[in-house]
């Protein structure tokens, strides 16, 4: 059965003088009721766009309407020094009425890699057992610790599935920062009317696979080679070679051709989030990114690929249908090329 996240005695702060989205007045129910289903307009959405949205799509029992769902997509690294879990710092604070996304549990369970797609099936389970319906417009977010890093990854996903209504909060840190709802608490599974969620189609323009990029590694340098650009989103130590890789064995390195571009460029150092739009196409155009050019995104598992991929569609940077991910990405690669290929380079 699907379940929703609720908290017991959750604490709930308010600042600035906001309404409490989850506890409309009485007197507005009939007027908030004629004004919805109020849609969010773009995929990067601001913290006072999704507030706006709550408020104005407040959830009944008996509304059939199309629901504004928070999800949270908090994820550490395996080596995060604080031993950080996302589901931790969701429990110490998110947005009300938020569902909790988890990386480590959705993906392809037959893999060794550790972010695969999980499987169209695997998918709509997922979404059943958080309670999202395919007609709710989803807004992900990431952990106020980290700023924009994970969230990206779950909204491509769910638009690999077919979500038609998703977007990305840049982000929660300002959320919180700005006095918007948050609670906090333990989380208790609540029993809800099953979301139903259909078994969806896969788009698989939206996805890379090894053996696709092993065969534009081999041509890279050669006469009349196709010009697929390869962005890395990890550190640039890593990405030359010069720093290890979080996960234990794993050589570090770079894919033959690609361009180093961390992903902690492309935030704000001090909110984290993703930066406005014409200071991201200066950075692409810096490291000499062609918007004529495919690009392919990568990064350690497939995660902060997509945050390259999130800011490559605020700027409005290259053309959205030949924007790909990478889904194995570094962890796959270093571990699946042979050491007589020579296709791990090193800037050493």
């Amino acid at each position: 059965m699907a379940f929703q996240a609720r908290t017991r005695l959750p604490s709930i702060k308010l600042s600035n003088g906001l309404l409490n989205f989850c506890s409309p007045a009485p007197r507005r129910r009939a007027s908030m009721a004629q004004r919805r289903h109020v849609s969010l307009e773009s995929y990067i959405v601001t913290p006072k766009e999704l507030a706006d949205a709550l408020t104005k799509n407040v959830p009944t029992k008996i509304s059939t309407a199309p629901r504004v769902v928070p999800v949270c997509a908090s994820w550490f690294l395996p080596n995060d020094p604080k031993g950080r879990t996302g589901h931790s710092v969701f429990k110490q604070q998110r947005i009300p009425s938020a569902r909790f996304f988890d990386l480590d549990a959705v993906k392809d369970h037959d893999s060794k890699y550790p972010h695969m797609l999980p499987t169209a099936e695997g998918f709509a389970k997922a979404m059943q057992d958080i309670g999202i319906r395919k007609d709710d417009e989803v807004v992900i977010y990431d952990s106020k610790e980290l700023g924009i890093f994970s969230a990206p990854r779950v909204g491509w996903t769910f638009k690999v599935f077919g979500h038609s209504s998703v977007h990305l909060l840049n982000n929660f840190r300002l959320w919180v920062e700005q006095g918007y709802p948050i609670e906090s608490g333990e989380v208790v599974a609540v029993v809800e009317e099953p979301s139903h969620y259909p078994t969806p189609q896969v788009d698989p323009e939206k996805v890379v696979k090894f053996a696709e990029v092993k065969d534009i590694a081999k041509d890279y340098g050669k006469e009349g080679a196709e010009g697929i650009q390869i962005l890395d989103a990890r550190p640039k130590g890593r990405w030359a070679g010069t720093a290890p890789e979080p996960r234990p064995g794993l050589s570090s390195g770079h894919i033959p051709g690609s361009m180093s571009v961390p992903h902690s460029e492309l935030l704000d150092p001090k909110t984290g989030a993703l930066l406005p739009s014409d200071e991201l196409r200066r950075i692409f155009e810096s490291k000499g990114v062609d918007p004529e050019r495919p690009i392919i995104s990568s990064c350690g598992t497939g995660v902060t690929a997509a945050v390259i991929d999130a800011a490559l569609g605020e700027a409005d940077f290259g053309h959205a249908n030949d924007r790909r991910l990478y889904d194995g990405s570094w962890t796959e690669w270093a571990q699946r090329v042979a050491e007589r290929d020579r296709l791990i380079s090193k800037e050493v």
